[in-house]
């Protein structure tokens, strides 16, 4: 992933000078100071740098489909994939965006150059980026220094920061199970009503399938609903025939 100008060493204490290059939605670049960098909307904005992409590189860059606003998204790895994979998939992100700026700074240590992986914007207006690193890099001295710098520069900005790795735990494989159905359903778009109010009082999904004259189709469709929370569970939980799924209220107003 992205890297860093700075030599291992203390953690910073101070940061003298930063500053935020970054291109907005007409292409034209911009360099401002880190207070005026708070109120810009960088999600709408455009890729500070491109993702290079050449023979025999250690990872694999590509494009995620977004389901919130359906269009592509360029990832630098398939780590950073699953990561953007989490954002679509929480109601609180209205909206993200990879390579998004650049921070120029000199601090006590020397000059450094950053360019997170992620600016995320949540409903409420607030601000998560990430960096997303493999986890063998995480102890390197020099992916400690940009960590420190990047979380003491996003504090000044009032934005939650996090470096992280690959995601773990059952709440990713069932996210990333019901990523394959985000796409706008092709087929069984007339069975969405029904399942809808089969699971006003929870269910099983077995038994939900039951139901249904084409299980297979319906299965679908029924993870297109757990994809958009319409219908929802307990994802920290193996998803099973026996798990019990329940209609959102918010999809029956």
């Amino acid at each position: 992933m992205s890297g860093d100008a700075g030599e291992p060493g203390p953690a910073v204490r101070d940061i003298d000078l930063v500053r935020v290059r970054y291109v907005d939605a007409e292409g034209v670049e911009h360099l401002v100071r880190l207070e005026e960098a708070a109120d810009v909307p960088f999600e709408d904005g455009q890729m500070v740098r491109s993702i290079p992409s050449h023979r025999d590189q250690g990872h694999m860059p590509g494009h995620y489909w977004v389901a919130k606003w359906g269009d592509l998204v360029d990832y630098e790895s398939v780590l950073e994939s699953k990561w953007l994979t989490l954002l679509d998939f929480d109601l609180q992100v209205t909206a993200f965006v990879t390579q998004p700026l650049e921070f120029d700074a000199i601090d006590a240590r020397g000059a450094w150059l950053h360019t997170p992986d992620v600016f995320a914007r949540r409903r409420d207006g607030s601000v998560l980026l990430l960096d997303v690193k493999n986890p063998e890099l995480r102890d390197d001295p020099k992916v400690r220094l940009q960590e420190e710098r990047t979380r003491r520069t996003c504090e000044r900005l009032g934005w939650d920061y996090a470096m992280v790795s690959e995601p773990s735990g059952q709440r990713w494989v069932n996210i990333d199970l019901l990523s394959s159905a985000r796409r706008p359903l092709q087929l069984g778009a007339d069975l969405v009503p029904r399942l809808l109010e089969l699971a006003r009082e929870p269910v099983e999904i077995g038994e939900l399938m039951r139901f249904m004259e084409f299980p297979d189709l319906a299965r679908g469709v029924l993870y297109h609903l757990m994809w958009h929370q319409r219908i929802v569970t307990d994802l920290d939980r193996p998803l099973r025939e026996a798990t019990l799924v329940r209609t959102a209220k918010e999809a029956l107003t």
